[in-house]
C-alpha cells in the first residue's frame, strides 16, 4: 500500500467516508464542467451598422450602447 492508503486505513470509517466524499469533490472541480451551450441570438444583430462603421469603430459604439 502507498503512504496515503496507510494512512486512511488508521481512520475511522466515518472519518473514511469523509475523505472519500472530499476526494470526489476535488476530482469535480478538476473536471471541465459542462457549460451551456453558447447562445448565438444576437448574431447578425449589428448588420445594419456594417457599412456605417468600420470593425473597431462598432465595438467602441457597441460599449457605449451598453453603458446606456
Amino acid at each position: 500500500m502507498t503512504e496515503i492508503e496507510d494512512l486512511i486505513q488508521e481512520l475511522s470509517p466515518d472519518n473514511r467516508k469523509e475523505v472519500k466524499d472530499f476526494i470526489a469533490s476535488l476530482l469535480r472541480k478538476q473536471k471541465p464542467g459542462e457549460g451551456k451551450p453558447l447562445r448565438l441570438s444576437w448574431a447578425g444583430a449589428l448588420r445594419q451598422y456594417r457599412n456605417t462603421y468600420t470593425a473597431p469603430e462598432l465595438q467602441e459604439q457597441s460599449l457605449s450602447w451598453r453603458s446606456e
